[in-house]
């Protein structure tokens, strides 16, 4: 008699496992910026997540066109912009204000050049959400943390539009591996962004070796566990359903935010996250697959969960 198959975890409790992992690192490594600074954390970041992405993915770029590059380099750009200006946004505000606006990157892309009336609904609806955020009389949030999550967002935009682009890379040629893509992206934006932290990160490090311990391990939830998780989770979801999850993200953010940083957001923050969550929800749900453009690179491990 065969020993009974293990059970299958769901690919929703997987996807959400992810999402949950990389809000929760975000958190620990915020709990570190008064030693580290906010930019040294992202380069401790981006770094080992680089290393331990090239290490276990060891990436095939052997015949990547300049067309394929570009898009990598541009892939890269979205990455680093994404992760430290959002570092510099939860130095600031609560990191469920900080992602909640930075879902509006995501949204708008969703939503960008629709004419649908359900469509403009989802944007006024997150439009509110935003303009709650900075009414809220039992709350004064730092403009340039929200500044800094806005452009957070802008970048996270960049993320998914060159994703899309490197599907079509021309005639006779094949698009590169998700996976790949990543991995070299991931390098791309540690170097972008290593100039700029690098200072921060060698003097916490010189001053406390342990430093290079807990961003391993930041490093790991909020990208080989998260990762790991996704490519199992979309073996068996459409990158629809998993987009509609990843819109959970602000949710995740402000439970890791109050269990992590014992941040409390008011009743006003409360609805005006929920307010952006259902507007994400509502516009990944509803939007159309795209007609004779490029497709998204849909292989498991491409669309990083927000953070």
């Amino acid at each position: 008699m065969s020993p009974a198959a293990p059970p299958r975890v769901p690919a929703t409790a997987l996807a959400v496992g992810a999402i949950v992992s990389v809000q929760f690192g975000n958190a620990i490594a915020g709990s570190t910026f008064s030693e580290v600074g906010s930019l040294g954390a992202a380069t401790l970041r981006l770094v080992f997540a680089a290393i331990i992405l090239m290490a276990v993915i060891r990436p095939q770029v052997r015949g990547w066109s300049r067309r394929t590059w570009g898009g990598v380099v541009l892939l890269g750009l979205g990455l680093g912009g994404m992760n430290s200006l959002m570092y510099l946004s939860i130095d600031r505000i609560p990191i469920g204000i900080a992602v909640t606006v930075e879902l509006l990157g995501p949204l708008a892309v969703a939503v960008a050049g629709t004419r649908r009336a359900r469509d403009l609904v989802w944007v006024a609806l997150a439009a509110l959400g935003v303009v709650m955020l900075g009414f809220d009389p039992d709350a004064t949030l730092a403009v340039d943390g929200i500044v800094f999550a806005a452009i957070a967002a802008i970048f996270w935009a960049l993320y998914i539009v060159s994703s899309s682009r490197l599907g079509s890379v021309g005639p006779g040629r094949h698009p590169p591996r998700g996976v790949d893509a990543l991995a070299v992206a991931m390098v791309v934006a540690a170097l972008l962004v290593t100039p700029f932290g690098a200072a921060q990160a060698t003097s916490a490090i010189v001053s406390n070796p342990t430093v290079i311990a807990v961003f391993l391990g930041i490093a790991v939830m909020t990208s080989a566990v998260p990762y790991a998780l996704e490519f199992v989770a979309l073996k068996t979801m459409s990158t629809r359903v998993f987009g509609i999850l990843s819109s959970l993200a602000p949710a995740a953010a402000a439970l890791a935010g109050l269990l992590v940083l014992g941040q409390v957001l008011t009743v006003l923050q409360v609805v005006a996250v929920g307010a952006v969550i259902v507007a994400s929800v509502g516009a990944v749900a509803g939007a159309r697959p795209p007609r004779g453009g490029p497709e998204p690179l849909t292989e498991p491990g491409v669309v990083p969960p927000p953070g």
